[in-house]
């Protein structure tokens, strides 16, 4: 069984937002399309494209009901098939630092920790950094391991 073909609505051609959108689903199709998936994970995936090639409404509505559909397929591979695209880590790891950092600057100012402490926007700093070189090593390993989408 093979992924379904994305149709691109006719006459869409001058709104970028809309071209940008079916361009990115469709990198995602043809980075699936290369790996042996499961029927199952096929079947869902090709009634989300056949329910996207199907849709009627606005040009608006069409490049959100595209990307909600982009997020939708690339949560359920992540989650049922351990593939990811690229750079995924890196972004979620980078959030995280950033979240610890505001609250070690937080516990180091209220607490003397360090003795000045840090300033807040110095926490966020170091966390993210420290958050983006996790990441980037998570990012590394699931390409070595084969588990990271050309997407």
């Amino acid at each position: 069984m093979k992924i379904e073909h994305l149709k691109r609505r006719e006459g869409t051609v001058g709104n970028n937002r809309l071209t940008k959108a079916y361009d990115k689903m469709q990198n995602l199709i043809d980075a699936l399309g290369n790996r042996d998936l499961p029927s199952d994970e096929l079947i869902s995936i090709n009634e989300r494209i056949q329910s996207i090639n199907a849709f009627t409404g606005s040009e608006k509505e069409l490049t959100k009901t595209l990307k909600n559909t982009y997020d939708d397929i690339l949560k359920q591979i992540e989650k049922n098939l351990k593939l990811v695209s690229k750079h995924h880590f890196r972004q979620l790891w980078m959030v995280y630092g950033m979240l610890a950092g505001v609250v070690f600057s937080s516990l180091s100012s209220s607490f003397g920790i360090i003795g000045i402490g840090f300033s807040g926007g110095m926490g966020i700093s170091i966390g993210m950094l420290i958050g983006i070189m996790i990441g980037a090593n998570l990012d590394q390993q699931a390409e070595k391991n084969g588990a990271q989408l050309e997407v």
